[in-house]
């Protein structure tokens, strides 16, 4: 049924299609609200839209999600978390909590939700909605609703007149009709409505229609639009080719999917999503040798392969082709082989992924594996085997490689001048290089901010230096001039005695001082930490190589000192805990360890604090 239709659409575009501009219809050949033969063949060059070219894709994804807690939920499950455990003993006085720690996953988006909520914007916002008239939409969203049934043209035409702005209605509607996860019949009585009118559906409406059908799970649908589409226009723009590709790739027709990845590569480099959607439906169907293939190709071409992909990569064992199944151990070699390129590239996989993987695991023959789930201890031991985890310092060759990457591409990069000047570097480099090794260098403007009063500046930045004083450190604190400038934040009498129980060294005001105290703490020795709230994403993307930053990222976790809270008068300063072992993938002889996801909380620079533990018994 669905090739005859195909055949005649053709036929129609045949007899209508001019000169490859557009086409144009009587409007009597309609007599139906569903989509006819010949209103699924009349497409036109859209001059709104550019075929063959790169589209900024508009869609909308609609995703639900469960409800949020409380505030108070939150800020006593911030809490909960960081008081069990015993922190890790340290030179630097640490709060005895785990795993409180500014690296931690989520601590960022629950310190901010506690912050927010004690500042009493929260409820000002609940009040703000509950004032909001019922009903009222966001002003992008306008004011069309989608109908609940198919309409006939008559009705579709009403409907486009009652509307204040008439103008893309079509366009507007579907994708209205697709936010709104309307019916196909409707969308297809739309598409009758529009040739009807116009005697011709153009390539961003059927392109709309075509995002509906795919993300609707309308196969069929679909792949006559792909049909019709590749007769009618002389090039798919990326967003379309990447719907047919997903289309494709669901249905027996995978192999076609392949041709319009091939298309696509002549024009731009395919997301991962393109090759995860085919490798699936290549591992679906038994072909394992065109799924690798394309999997090397995303690793060849420095892409990161969705987990979705690695997830279907480990399900599909057993499910492969006699003729092309891999031998077992080579299958299992290429499949620890994700779990390396993980660790190497400082990968989570997300929880659905780790259940997958260790279901895996236990599904080797003869190898018996056993799998767990677990937080390490704070000295970095894994609560289920007993193992140690890998130590969060670098090695002398890390450490060192580091410092040369860090000195070339951060302190004396090409805008190091923007940041400082010649004469106030080498000045720095020669006052560094006649002290003493230091063993914490102070972020000293970062640090005196921490409280929320700016009236005691000078005062909060003492209680932290008095702090690693009384713990026998040589400390270095880094400011600008201006803080040397007797103000009601900055007394006198602090400043003082400041730079009596530190060194100090005072940058111009304009200058940047995160150079500065990056290079006091590597020239100072890898046992030297640094105190600040900066988390230096800025300085880490200077480095130019994935491997170099994420080195840096290791050295930053095991390195930067953060104030627990706030400094209040009459208590001693706390520092949050730094973890004593490193968070990536690890193996051993018999076992293997792997943190993941599990929270959509984490930020860029938090790390996971679960584990999957895989052991096995030889």
């Amino acid at each position: 049924m669905g090739s005859t239709l195909i055949f005649k659409g053709r036929l129609c575009l045949r007899h209508f299609y001019h000169q490859g501009s557009f086409c144009t219809l009587n409007s009597s050949m309609f007599k139906s609200s569903q989509l006819p033969l010949t209103a699924r063949s009349l497409c036109t060059r859209d001059t709104y839209s550019k075929p063959g070219a790169r589209h900024t894709d508009r869609r909308t994804d609609v995703q639900g999600g469960a409800k949020k807690s409380t505030f108070q939920n939150r800020e006593e499950d911030l809490r909960d978390g960081a008081s069990k455990g015993s922190g890790k003993s340290s030179t630097v006085r640490q709060k005895p909590s785990f795993p409180k720690s500014v690296f931690a996953a989520g601590t960022a988006k629950r310190t901010a939700e506690i912050q927010k909520w004690k500042a009493g914007v929260f409820f000002q916002e609940e009040e703000q909605h509950e004032g909001e008239p019922e009903g009222r939409t966001p002003r992008r969203t306008a004011s069309l609703q989608p109908p609940d049934r198919p309409l006939s043209a008559a009705e579709w035409k009403n409907l486009k007149e009652s509307q204040e702005n008439a103008q893309r209605f079509d366009i507007r509607m579907m994708c209205t009709l697709f936010t709104a996860g309307a019916e196909l019949n409707i969308a297809k009585s739309l598409l009758t409505f529009v040739a009807m009118e116009t005697g011709t559906l153009s390539y961003e409406l059927l392109l709309r229609y075509l995002t509906l059908c795919v993300r609707g799970g309308h196969d069929a649908e679909s792949l006559e639009v792909y049909d019709i589409m590749r007769g009618s226009f002389p090039a798919l723009d990326t967003g379309a080719s990447s719907l047919f590709i997903q289309a494709f790739s669901r249905t027996e027709r995978w192999r076609e999917a392949i041709s319009i990845l091939n298309e696509v590569k002549k024009v731009f480099t395919p997301s991962p999503r393109n090759y995860g959607e085919i490798i699936t439906a290549a591992m679906f169907n038994g072909d394992t040798t065109t799924a690798w293939t394309l999997y090397d190709e995303i690793i060849e071409k420095g892409l990161i392969p969705h987990q979705e992909t690695w997830e279907t990569l480990f399900k599909a064992v057993g499910k492969t082709k006699q003729e092309e199944a891999m031998s077992p151990s080579e299958h299992q070699e290429r499949l620890l082989g994700i779990l390396l390129y993980m660790r190497d590239n400082q990968i989570y996989p997300q929880h659905s992924l780790t259940s997958t993987i260790n279901t895996w695991f236990e599904s080797l023959s003869g190898q018996k594996w056993t799998g767990n789930r677990t937080r390490p201890t704070p000295k970095g031991v894994c609560n289920c085997c007993g193992s140690q985890l890998e130590s969060i310092n670098l090695t002398d060759e890390e450490y060192q490689q580091l410092k040369d990457r860090v000195m070339a591409d951060i302190i004396q990069g090409p805008d190091v001048f923007k940041k400082t000047t010649p004469e106030e570097l080498e000045s720095f480099k020669a006052f560094v290089k006649r002290k003493p090794a230091f063993d914490v260098v102070v972020d000293g403007l970062n640090v005196a901010n921490l409280n929320s009063d700016k009236k005691f500046l000078s005062q909060t930045l003492l209680a932290v230096v008095l702090e690693l004083e009384r713990q026998g450190l040589t400390v270095l604190v880094l400011g600008r001039k201006h803080m040397l400038q007797p103000s009601r934040s900055w007394e006198r009498n602090n400043m003082k005695l400041i730079q009596q129980k530190a060194h100090c060294f005072f940058t111009e005001n304009i200058s940047e001082d995160d150079p500065f105290l990056l290079y006091a703490t590597l020239h100072s020795g890898n046992h030297c930490r640094f105190v600040s709230r900066d988390m230096m994403r800025d300085h880490k993307a200077c480095l130019p190589e994935g491997a170099t930053r994420r080195l840096f990222f290791k050295w930053q976790r095991g390195h930067q000192l953060v104030v627990d809270g706030f400094v209040t008068a009459g208590k001693r300063v706390r520092f949050q805990s730094i973890p004593s072992y490193d968070t990536i993938v690890q193996t051993s002889a018999d076992s293997w360890h792997v943190p993941y996801d599990d929270t959509e909380d984490r930020s860029t620079y938090e790390v996971p604090q679960r584990w999957l533990c895989l052991t096995t018994k030889q």
